[in-house]
């Protein structure tokens, strides 16, 4: 018998001391589990000293991690015992079975690390509703309390730092993840985005001595501020990034020289009509008002040829007397036209070359192009616009190839040339031979793209120099913007660090934040980041 209840020990408590089992009882739901504690005494959590006189003893009903499914539930005999230090302030304390139970805790401390795990993995809901499938029955609340009560993880002072904003409400508000690059682990998240926030942080850390970062003025600043003794790294991939924004706006700017790709069509001839075979009218046909005229014209003539007075034509084409003499009076249906389809001058003939280029490129969204040229000084209406352009969807259109689009010929110039196939070579040499700004532009980026591959900082100096040469805005913007943070960038295109693990660890915060719908608190945030 007493091998057996060794042997239960062993199976319910393998890492337990000073317990016994005394029996167990199973059945279809529950398991419940008599035990006492064998030590001979305890110690008082007050003062410290030790006691072994048994004040009285009490039942406790502690929750442990299920079984087999079935839920366990320990029948715990614990004793208090009368403290032997006559100035100790308390009188009595319970024993407490190290690694088994706590104070004032209705679940065992294994149990309560299972449901913290599940907490960290799925927050309050999600968490409580697996902690219930697997014979843990648990509120939600509770989950996230157990979660709270964690104690924040012991990190060693990080020497190289990577800092990174992410968005706890996007637009409105941000915080702050800084991560320890050598181990690729987060250390620390700060509810804002402040400057002062991070300095403070890094002055209680002396030992740090690189910071890797964007170039986000307020990082900069605190990290001067806090850490003057460290170096300050900008992320290559932002710098890639920022480059490959100014590229696609200046081939944006001279998107008339991609349409040297495509041959100009031939304009195609018009088919002349039945009547403007016959008459050679110069008017429009397949337009509804001069096509419903030549109706009307042909009907008039005919009722009046079959012997039908004025009066009865009108009565029976249900016309005004004079639109009925009108048409009997013309000759011919284009004698009726008296202008309104001619070749008149309009607001929008200033505007056409520019409608033309945009719906070569296949844009053809009325209502954005009206907004397209109305900052360019475009004073007519909408209407005038849709039915110019009403007119280029029914009229018959040379099949010819479309031209490759801004963003695919800013492309060509990013991707590195061994990786272009040979129409694209060829189709990008064309773009350079008809475009001088175009052409330097794909210089300047591969020039940067061998200075970010090849770890060469010390051309940059050199690199800005010969962009101001050029007549390319967008990149004297982002030459401007690089000028004011030249340390940083150079030591991100000489050093090996960069902030990609801080990248990584703002989409899982991402994931997380979303996990628990917008609903968690900065502090339960923090937890989840730091221990999960």
């Amino acid at each position: 018998m007493e091998e057996v209840v060794l042997r239960l020990k062993e199976l319910l408590f393998p890492s337990v001391a000073d317990v016994e089992v005394l029996s167990v009882d199973v059945n279809i739901a529950i398991v419940r589990v008599d035990a006492r504690c064998t030590a001979d005494g305890a110690v008082c959590p007050g003062c410290g000293v030790w006691s072994s006189r048994v004040h009285g003893a009490y039942l406790r009903f502690p929750a442990d991690v299920p079984s087999a499914g079935r839920r366990v539930v320990l029948r715990l005999r614990v004793r208090r015992f009368a403290c032997r230090n006559t100035v100790c302030l308390r009188r009595t304390f319970v024993e407490q079975i190290a690694g088994l139970t706590r104070r004032h805790v209705q679940r065992t401390e294994r149990l309560r690390s299972d449901l913290a795990v599940v907490g960290l993995a799925l927050a309050g809901r999600a968490g409580s509703r697996l902690a219930s499938v697997l014979g843990m029955p648990v509120s939600r609340s509770t989950v996230l309390r157990l979660v709270d009560a964690l104690p924040d993880p012991e990190t060693a002072a990080p020497r190289v730092v990577g800092v990174d904003e992410y968005a706890t409400r996007k637009g409105r508000h941000y915080g702050t993840v800084l991560v320890d690059i050598e181990t690729r682990r987060p250390v620390d998240l700060l509810p804002d985005r402040e400057a002062s926030s991070l300095a403070a942080w890094l002055a209680e850390r002396p030992g740090v001595e690189v910071v890797c970062r964007d170039r986000a003025p307020f990082f900069a600043e605190g990290a001067s501020a806090g850490a003057p003794q460290a170096v300050q790294v900008a992320d290559r991939w932002h710098l890639w990034h920022n480059l490959s924004e100014a590229a696609d706006r200046a081939v944006a700017q001279h998107r008339r020289c991609v349409h040297a790709l495509v041959p100009a069509a031939p304009e195609p001839e018009p088919e002349p009509g039945p009547e403007e075979e016959t008459s050679g009218s110069p008017w429009p046909t397949g337009h509804r008002f001069a096509d419903r005229t030549r109706a009307r014209h042909a009907t008039v003539h005919a009722l009046l040829e079959a012997g039908h007075s004025l009066r009865s034509v009108q009565r029976q084409l249900g016309m005004a007397w004079h639109t009925v003499k009108r048409f009997s009076d013309a000759a011919e249906p284009e004698d009726l036209f008296t202008g309104q389809w001619q070749n008149r001058p309009s607001v929008l003939d200033d505007y056409k070359p520019y409608l033309d280029d945009r719906w070569n490129e296949g844009f053809t969204n009325a209502w954005k192009l009206w907004e397209e040229i109305v900052p360019l000084g475009y004073k007519g209406s909408y209407q005038r616009v849709r039915a110019y352009l009403r007119e280029k969807r029914t009229s018959p259109r040379p099949v010819t190839a479309r031209p490759p689009s801004p963003r695919t010929v800013a492309g060509w110039v990013l991707r590195h040339p061994d990786t272009l196939a040979e129409s694209e070579h060829l189709q990008l040499k064309t773009v350079r031979i008809n475009c001088p700004e175009l052409d330097g532009l794909t210089r300047h980026v591969r020039s940067f793209a061998t200075m970010l591959t090849e770890r060469q900082g010390r051309r940059l100096p050199d690199w800005l120099e010969a962009v101001r040469q050029d007549d390319l805005p967008s990149l004297h913007t982002l030459a401007a913007g690089i000028d004011r943070d030249r340390d940083a960038v150079i030591a991100g295109l000489t050093l090996p660090w960069s902030s990609g693990a801080v990248e990584g660890h703002v989409n899982r915060i991402k994931m997380l934040k979303r996990q628990m719908f917008g609903r968690a608190g900065f502090q339960l945030l923090r937890k989840r980041v730091l221990l999960a």
